[in-house]
Formats: structure tokens, sequence, C-alpha cells
């Protein structure tokens, strides 16, 4: 799907012969370049990423749902699937990063010299609003769930209409799958844009205000972050790989850090690189009955950085204040956040916003715990590119080795 097909135009065929992920990283460059040549601009170069961040929000919806729907409805009972596997990494991928976060926590302790100004966010009270509010989701007018980009209720009433189509006529499964592939169609062109909206995106972020210039404050929290990120996404996730397909895990998870994880580190966000995974996965030749579901599923739930995320900011927090912590009641709260975690795709905010919530576990004050969520929003431009290349980059990983998998499964 990265690639166009048939292109008889000669800019497609040049186009072809570049690989993609130099395409992208030639963009970056430019839009560094472009920053220090020229940081003026306001309007032009940061629209290009604006628009290509807005128009793959704009699909993945709709992809997610029809994808999602035509899946279940042309699975027929006794077809095989890699999903009980794949769940299984997801969540056994989440606790494993929020142990190894904790123990950098206290392995290299992070404090915070000053605090951020108090963010204008609201964060849940407790596990108990977290919980009700993702039901809450889950069922939430699938029309506004499209408008809103509520990807839980998209995912909920995909899964429904899927199960209640399966004993819809086979012409109209052949509607659902055609459908699929027209707005598989439709993705296909936006992706080809990503040059263009990585080169506006870059524009963008040397060009803010501060720019880079904020993080000097907060050298020591965001390489903590960023060391734990990397070391689960060249160590903890090789090695699943390699327990779930006893073969070397390094081809596939490099391949998907480079394609899926570099898109995701400039679009920040995990609904937006949907499509790119999708693509990912079918250039994979993956079982399209399996990362049809796994890949929508992984992006509500699959959040690994976030619970390294919630985990370290709070850890942070509690040094900062001298609070004395126990091992086991810091992986008490290590387990929650993880859980938690797995909701917050659908929050404005993201991993920040359940920040509050583990510092309660701890008694710290919400007024204090706000302001380490603002310290969360000025490290962001490292922290959350990091986290979403993370979360996305496992979501293909993990499908990918529940499939290989169960292919030799087949075979043997």
């Amino acid at each position: 799907m990265l690639e166009t097909e048939n292109p008889r135009a000669p800019l497609y065929h040049t186009l072809n012969k570049v690989p993609f992920i130099l395409q992208i990283i030639v963009g970056l460059l430019l839009g560094i370049v472009a920053a220090y040549v020229y940081p003026d601009d306001k309007s032009v170069i940061p629209t290009l990423g604006t628009l290509f961040v807005k128009a793959l929000k704009a699909v993945a919806p709709i992809l997610i749902f029809v994808l999602v729907t035509s899946a279940i409805a042309k699975h027929k009972t006794g077809q095989q699937t890699a999903m009980k596997p794949i769940i299984a990494l997801y969540f056994i991928g989440m606790i494993i990063s929020g142990t190894l976060a904790l123990s950098m926590s206290y392995i290299f302790p992070s404090t915070f010299s000053e605090l951020a100004l108090n963010a204008n966010v609201s964060a849940p009270s407790g596990i108990k609003e977290v919980l009700v509010n993702f039901v809450n989701q889950a069922v939430e007018n699938p029309i506004a769930a499209f408008i809103n980009g509520n990807y839980v209720a998209i995912l909920f009433w995909s899964i429904a209409l899927g199960l209640m189509f399966r004993v819809a006529n086979e012409t109209t499964k052949i509607v659902l799958d055609d459908l699929a592939a027209s707005v598989s169609g439709v993705i296909r062109f936006v992706i080809r844009c990503a040059p263009l909206g990585v080169f506006g995106l870059v524009y963008s972020s040397c060009t803010q205000e501060g720019g880079f210039a904020n993080l000097l404050n907060y050298v020591h929290v965001v390489a903590v972050l960023v060391a734990t990120m990397l070391i689960i996404a060249f160590v903890v996730n090789p090695l699943l790989v390699f327990i779930t397909t006893r073969e070397n895990p390094f081809p596939i998870v490099f391949k998907c850090l480079a394609k899926s994880g570099t898109t995701a580190f400039f679009t920040r966000s995990s609904a937006a690189n949907l499509p790119v995974n999708m693509a990912l996965c079918e250039e994979m030749k993956l079982d399209k009955a399996t990362y049809s579901i796994s890949i929508p599923l992984g992006c509500t739930i699959n959040m690994s950085g976030a619970g390294v995320t919630i985990v370290i900011m709070t850890m942070a927090a509690a040094h900062t204040l001298g609070i004395n912590i126990d091992f086991a009641s810091a992986l008490l709260m290590c387990i929650a956040s993880v859980l938690c975690a797995c909701g917050s795709s659908g929050v404005a905010g993201g991993s920040l916003m359940l920040i509050p919530l583990a510092c309660s576990i701890f008694g710290i004050p919400n007024d204090i715990a706000m302001q380490v969520v603002g310290i969360g929003f000025i490290i962001g431009v490292v922290q959350d590119s990091c986290e979403t290349a993370l979360n996305s980059s496992t979501d293909v990983i993990f499908t990918a080795a529940a499939c290989r998998r169960a292919q030799k499964k087949k075979e043997a």
C-alpha cells in the first residue's frame, strides 16, 4: 500500500525508484534546513504538516470501521487467526515495560528543579472513573464517534456490525470487501504525501516558540524516558518476538521501526499512523483476517510507551517531594498505570492525563500532579514522539510475530 500500483505518470515512476523511507528522511532534512534559513513562515510550510495529519486522521476512522467490519463479516467458523497470542503479547509487553520503567526510576532517579505552570487540563479522579469513561466511550453514538475520533466506540460498533454481517448474504460481504479496498486506495494516496507532511511537521517543531530549548531544563527525565523506550524497542520487543517465533527477531523489529516508528514519531498520533501500519502489514504479507483486527485493537489497548511515561513522571514527582516508596507499593502503581493506559489513546493528552491518577496512589496533591503534567507538555516534543513511535511500531511487531508463529505451526 505504500507503493502506488501501476503508475503511468513519469513522476510516479521516479518516486517509486526512491525508497519511501529515504523520501521521508529527505523531507525531514529539508524541514530542518528550511527552519534554519527561513524561520518566519507561519502559513505555507506548517500547513503542509497540518494537512497531512488532518488527512490521515480524517480517513483513519472509516478505514478502521470498514476493515474490521469486513474482516469479522468474512470470518468463518473454524477459521484460524492469531488474535490470542497477539493480545497476550500486548499485555505481557506492557507489564514488562512498566516494570522496566519503575526499575529505571530507582536506578536513575529524576527530580524537577522547577515546576511548570499549571496546565489547563482535567484528569480522572480514580481508576473507577477511568473504567467508567472507557465504557461510556465504547457506547457513544457511532456518528459522533466518527466526528470526535473516538476509536474505542468505532472499534466496538465495527465488531458488533461485523458479527451481524456474518449471517448476511455473500453479495453483501463482497460489497464490504470492495469498500475496504476502495478506502485503502484513498489511504495509499494520502500516505504518498508523507514526505511533504514530514517536511511541514519538522519545520513547525523547529520554529515553534522556544523550540527545543525548553528541553534543556528537563534533560535528565527526557534521557531516562528515551533510554527506557529504546531498551523496550531493541531488547524487550525482540526478546518477546524471539520467544514467540524462535527465530531472529531483528529483521521484523528493524523493518517495523523504520516504516511505522518513523512516521509515528513525526505525526505523534497512533490514530494517524493506523493507515501506515495497515499498509506495512499488507506489505509483509501477514494474515489479513488477523491484522485487520489486531492493528486497530493495538491502537486502543497496546500502550507500552504510555505506561513508561506515567511511571517515570510519577516517580520523578515522588523523588522531588522526598516521598520514600517501597518497591511493592511502586509496583502496584505501575500495574494500575499500565492497565489504565490501555484507554489513554481515547483521552485528550494521552498518557499525561493519567499522571495525576498515578500520583494519587502515593498521596501526592493534585495541584502538584498537574504541574508535573505541565512539564509533560513541555517535554512532549520528544516524549510524545518517542512514545507514539514505540506504541505504534509494537502493534505491527507483535502482529507479525504471532502471524509468523501461526504460519510455522501450520507448516509443521
